[in-house]
């Protein structure tokens, strides 16, 4: 048996639901890798499992830190090894749910980026000039600097542009230098990788609808509350339909506007998670769309109970087109 079981896909592809069902037939708990989840207080916005869904199966990593806080990858990796030894102390086996992959490399494969210190100033000049003289701008200081990662970054991703400048005017060295080394570093753990996928219309479709779902359940009064009580976190700031919604209550744009902003902020982090998930190695891949969601279960209960050859099932379903 691997040490590790991953689900992920796109939001609103439906890993809630599944991540429930598989998690008692392994007698699992679930490891969150969100990195929006970990935020106390912000529930609507990052479709958390609510509280019944968290009393039928066990959680970690979701409600963990204020969103006044900041938090990093190599935290997160930290805290994902307490919870694995925590888990399987219990007799039980570790099932990491989400949808940020550099969470979940980090837990697998080792985080190599450098936990430096903030600099504060050399953010401000760089957003300041963005603001100024565009995100090209910036983004050119990087190509210069570290051509590699810039061919990776759009010029608009103007936090990772900035982050990768920082770590290499703190350490000398460019990020695709540090992931290279990464590279050559065994696996931390050993994992049977699942993913979900849908068509893109369907996806997109259910994206839209969650997000009217998130207005019906008063994320307005959600984010309100939050610019009330706490001085958020450069994270927290700009997740996805908290960044929007705080735009309209800056009379920035209206209402309307701030909802079709999440909806398409949302359907393009869809796509970049679609991407990452066509380049990732050994996973395995279900059509939750045209797939029989009890036969999707029965499989991968059966693969990580040994009652199915993983490798054999890798082979059999890699060539899925999404």
């Amino acid at each position: 048996m691997r040490d590790i079981a991953v689900l992920t896909g796109p939001t609103a592809v439906g890993k809630t639901e599944l991540s429930l069902a598989l998690a008692e037939k392994i007698n699992g708990e679930i490891i969150s890798a969100d990195s929006m989840q970990i935020y106390k207080e912000m529930d609507i916005g990052t479709a958390k499992a609510s509280a019944a869904e968290r009393k039928r199966i066990k959680h970690h990593l979701i409600d963990i830190i204020d969103p006044d806080e900041d938090y990093s990858v190599s935290s997160f990796q930290e805290d994902t090894d307490k919870a694995v030894k925590d888990i399987k102390k219990r007799g039980n086996f570790p099932l990491l749910v989400g949808g940020t992959h550099l969470y979940i490399k980090a837990v697998l494969e080792g985080f190599m980026l450098p936990d430096i210190e903030p600099d504060f100033d050399l953010r401000q000049d760089l957003e300041e000039m963005a603001d100024k003289k565009g995100t090209e701008e910036v983004h050119s200081i990087l190509a210069k600097k570290d051509p590699e990662t810039a061919e990776k970054l759009h010029p608009n991703d103007i936090r990772r542009v900035i982050r990768a400048i920082e770590i290499f005017e703190q350490t000398g060295k460019t990020k695709s230098q540090f992931k290279k080394e990464q590279e050559k570093r065994p696996p931390r753990y050993s994992a049977y990788k699942f993913a979900l996928i849908r068509s893109r219309k369907n996806l997109y479709q259910r994206i839209n609808k969650r997000v009217d779902m998130m207005m019906d359940n008063d994320l307005i009064e959600e984010v309100k509350y939050l610019l009330n009580n706490y001085n958020l976190s450069d994270t927290a700031h700009q997740a996805l339909g908290y960044k929007e919604i705080i735009s309209h209550f800056n009379g920035e744009i209206s209402l309307e506007d701030a909802v079709e902003q999440i909806k398409k902020r949302s359907r393009h982090f869809a796509k970049r998670q679609l991407t990452w998930l066509r380049k990732e190695k050994g996973l395995i891949v279900f059509d939750i769309e045209n797939e029989a969601r009890d036969i999707i279960l029965e499989e991968m209960t059966a693969i990580i109970k040994g009652e199915k050859d993983y490798e054999r099932q890798y082979k059999k379903r890699k060539q899925i087109d999404y």
